[in-house]
């Protein structure tokens, strides 16, 4: 009896798997809102130089005589006049021809707080000379991500899910508050930073404690479940915003639920299977029979004993101990070419969703309403590529995402702005394409690498994804020196990676590979037999020089 065997036998999915699972999934609804905050926190509203303190307008109050206008006939953000200027009115046609000087915006500038009433941009005058800061700050919050997946993922395995779990709910309590009251953009850019942390924590120990209390057979539905329940956060993002429109009240608003989460989060119970395999049979034991006791289950609780869990969980203690490091996934040739391969899906696909989502602005339509609709599209895309996946399988699928991802990309690079039903739909779409692709890369890389180094092999990719979301901020710097470079970047790339699917292999109907000599087997077209799998002996990484405790 295997421990998914002794999971059904205190309840399978019964009241208490219902309950966690239920409170663990509800933070991921604001988890959302804060990957994409700052799609409305650091909105650049319509801005213009503010006029010397002793200028003079005409007596239409005209502002034609200190500003001058940009081709569309608007006023330009980031330049004025150095004295006021003296003729006709300014139209599109002389405005190219203007030989008067000008200068940078010396005295600040007027915001336009219609939309927006207040936001980072506006409050610390990110704009202009400065606009890059914009950029850095969603660099940084990503860059908190890359660090947390990497420290809080190492942590969680030596001081249980809960444990962190709780310290990452309260440390995006305070970090997310710090922030709405931070006097300065540095020490905003610092509590975002330990946000970002915290929050990765959240995502990938909220997916493990779920998976490691629920059987095999309802796996897929709490992966899809808090797939659907980000899509959704991405709706709730989008009205928190229409009704708080002030950045500091709406940080607050994102980050204070987290109290209630701190709070809440004591009544978890640990993981049974992560108890078991820090060698604590005794708490396994006493903890298999509270769940038992919760899902009414007493009886088959009272059933086990410590030489039934030792009976049962000797082959998970026995793959427990054959765990490689990470500096495997490159000393081993089968790896390494997993590894790579997989890499480049991670990064491209990271890279360009965030390249596409924090650029709401620049589609020339609501914010608000391209956030509702590029939460909706996750919806059926989400759907098709489960389709997709289970009929054609892992590989079509997930070239197909990226690769129409980056044609979507590339055509609206090429499409002319003032499109901008065709560029909304288009982005839209490609959208959809790259949230199928987060679905796929995670099902196909668990598929991928053998079981003694698959959650080390899933934790490298986060990892590059990571990568990916902090570099993407940085390219959309270029369009200061050309307007769609960012575009065809972004568009470029997953086209690219796409090509890498071609050398990997299918996985669908495929039984798991425990070890790199399956990994063998798989390339040379042989299926272990189920009889076997009993029988085979753990090997070595090809890689190890020698041998290392715990493989």
């Amino acid at each position: 009896m295997a421990f998914n065997d002794l999971l059904k036998q205190v309840g399978a999915v019964g009241r208490f798997q219902q309950i966690q699972v239920a409170l663990v999934v509800l933070p991921l609804l604001l988890m959302a809102s804060h990957n994409t905050l700052q799609n409305f926190t650091a909105a650049i509203p319509a801005h213009h130089c503010r006029l010397p303190p002793n200028a003079s307008l005409g007596p239409d109050g005209d502002l034609g005589s200190w500003l001058p206008q940009d081709p569309q006939g608007r006023p330009e953000s980031c330049l004025r006049f150095a004295t006021p200027r003296q003729g006709p009115p300014l139209t599109t046609n002389t405005t190219t021809n203007l030989t008067e000087p000008t200068e940078p915006c010396v005295d600040g500038w007027v915001y336009d707080n219609s939309t927006f009433p207040s936001t980072i941009v506006t409050e610390w005058d990110l704009v202009c000379s400065h606009r890059a800061l914009r950029q850095l700050a969603q660099s940084l919050y990503m860059v908190g991500v890359l660090l947390g997946a990497m420290s809080f993922g190492h942590l969680a395995d030596r001081l249980g899910r809960r444990k962190v779990l709780i310290l990452n709910y309260l440390q995006t309590a305070v970090s997310g508050t710090c922030a709405a009251y931070a006097p300065n953009f540095p020490l905003y850019c610092a509590f975002r930073l330990l946000s970002g942390m915290s929050l990765a924590s959240i995502a990938i120990n909220s997916m493990t404690i779920n998976v490691e209390w629920t059987p095999i057979h309802t796996r897929a539905c709490v992966g899809t479940l808090m797939g659907y329940t980000y899509s959704l956060g991405q709706f709730l993002l989008a009205g928190l915003a229409y009704a708080v429109p002030h950045w500091r009240h709406l940080q607050l608003l994102v980050s204070a639920p987290f109290y209630a989460f701190f709070l809440y989060s004591w009544f978890f119970i640990e993981s049974a299977r992560w108890l078991s395999s820090r060698g604590r049979l005794d708490l396994t034991l006493s903890t298999l029979q509270r769940v038992a006791r919760i899902n009414g289950k007493q009886a088959e609780g009272a059933k086990l004993s410590m030489e039934v869990l030792r009976t049962s969980l000797q082959k998970e203690l026995t793959l427990g101990k054959g765990q490689a490091s990470a500096m495997d996934l490159l000393r081993c040739p089968p790896l390494r070419h997993l590894f790579l391969c997989l890499s480049m899906l991670w990064f491209a696909t990271s890279f360009a969703y965030y390249g596409l989502v924090m650029d709401l602005q620049g589609f020339g339509v609501s914010i608000y309403l391209i956030q509702v609709i590029f939460g909706a599209v996750d919806l059926p895309a989400k759907l098709v590529c489960f389709l997709v996946i289970n009929s054609l399988g892992r590989k079509p699928a997930q070239a197909a995402s990226l690769l129409l991802a980056g044609i979507c990309i590339l055509m609206n690079a090429v499409i002319p702005r003032d499109q901008t039903i065709v560029r909304t739909s288009l982005a839209v779409l490609g959208k959809g394409c790259l949230a199928s692709s987060f679905n796929c890369i995670f099902l196909y890389t668990g598929e991928l690498y053998p079981t003694i180094i698959r959650q080390t092999g899933l934790g490298m990719g986060s990892t590059v994804a990571r990568v990916g979301s902090i570099v993407s901020p940085l390219v959309s710097m270029t369009a200061e020196l050309y307007p769609t470079a960012p575009l065809f970047i972004f568009g470029a790339i997953p086209v690219a990676a796409s090509a890498a699917t071609a050398l990997l292999p299918e996985t669908r109907g495929r039984p798991l590979p425990d070890t790199v000599q399956d990994l063998d087997s798989r390339r040379a077209g042989r299926l272990r037999q189920p009889q076997q799998e009993q029988q085979k002996q753990m090997v070595p990484l090809q890689g190890a020089t020698q041998e290392k405790n715990g493989l």
